[in-house]
């Protein structure tokens, strides 16, 4: 039987399934900040050799507010927890981050809001520079993805995304990959996620290698001069 770890507080819920076993979890971070106190934001687990860092990073509401400078120095200690542990490590989830322009549908569009500043990518980087990789973006450098949508305005049937969900892994891990897609099916239906999940096969890939984003957005690329829901 699989085994299964729940990260659950305020709301928030999340896991870590494996089918090789958990050993040695831990919830939160080492020292973390909180707001003003530690928030059930991440969850970590050896599971056949692989230290996996669950992650739900702060979103930061509004560049210079608390909730920014919060999740900066989140950021910097979850940093902090990634280098002081193994090589083979990979760290996934929500990120609340575009790592590039390239991972909006409009870089306009996102002028003065969170998840684009600066120093945010630059806190990413300074992650991906333990020597993590993307490994999405690793499988598919120039593809249009995104794993997010705004419920509002049409935005999923217009694919008007950000890419926020990521998989960052160690070089013996990201050596590994075989296949990594977003799986837009699970954005549709009744009552989804304003997310989709990000897949990645390890060593061998059932679906074969499939990707970047399944099935593909029938809209096509959008012109620029959107604005974001939230700013009307």
């Amino acid at each position: 039987m699989p085994s299964r770890f729940t990260a659950r507080r305020r709301g928030t819920e999340w896991a870590i399934l494996s089918r090789v076993g958990l050993d040695d979890v831990v919830e939160g971070l080492a020292g973390g900040p909180g707001f003003p106190h530690p928030e059930a934001r991440v969850v970590s687990a050896t599971c056949g050799g692989v230290r996996v860092i669950s992650v739900y990073v702060p979103n930061g509401r509004e560049p210079g507010s608390e909730h920014y400078h919060y999740k900066l120095a989140w950021l910097d200690s979850l940093r902090e927890t990634v280098e002081a542990g193994p090589e083979a490590t990979v760290v996934c989830g929500d990120v609340n981050i575009a790592p590039t322009d390239a991972d909006v549908f409009d870089p306009d569009a996102y002028v003065d809001q969170t998840h684009v500043t600066p120093p945010e990518r630059a806190a990413l980087a300074q992650l991906q520079a333990l020597g993590l990789r993307d490994v999405v973006r690793d499988r598919w450098p120039n593809e249009r993805v995104f794993t997010y949508w705004d419920y509002r305005a049409g935005m999923f049937h217009q694919d008007l995304g950000m890419r926020i969900d990521l998989v960052l892994a160690g070089a013996t891990v990201a050596d590994r990959v075989r296949a990594a897609w977003v799986d837009r099916q699970a954005r549709k239906g009744s009552g989804p996620s304003d997310h989709a999940p990000v897949i990645v096969d390890l060593d061998a890939a059932p679906d074969g290698d499939i990707g970047p984003v399944v099935p593909p957005p029938s809209a096509p690329r959008a012109r620029r001069g959107r604005v974001l829901p939230q700013s009307r």
